[in-house]
């Protein structure tokens, strides 16, 4: 989660679109009991945002920052084998990064 939230910084994200999408994750969250419990890549709010979100331009940068990461993270190799798990756990670190949590 954390790596591809590094390697989508330079995902193209309008401001507005994001802070709308988190809203809406969070209250999906809180419709389902804590929003602070651990959040699950197939989980509800992860799977609306990363479909809200989701944009080919968008995949691509990510994909492309994930490439830049692969000689310092190895681990980048197994996002980079399966896209939509990468968009998916970018989706997450968002999520997290708004909550708050790691």
């Amino acid at each position: 989660m954390a790596l591809a939230l590094v390697a989508g910084r330079e995902v193209p994200l309008d401001e507005d679109e994001l802070r709308g999408a988190l809203r809406r994750c969070m209250l999906l969250l809180a419709a389902g009991g804590d929003p602070h419990r651990g959040l699950e890549l197939g989980g509800r709010a992860v799977s609306a945002l990363a479909d809200e979100l989701d944009e080919p331009a968008r995949r691509e940068a990510l994909l492309a920052g994930l490439r830049r990461l692969l000689p310092e993270a190895p681990d980048a190799a197994l996002l980079l084998s399966d896209p939509e798990l990468a968009w998916h756990a970018y989706a997450c670190g968002l999520l997290a990064a708004e909550l708050g949590t790691d």
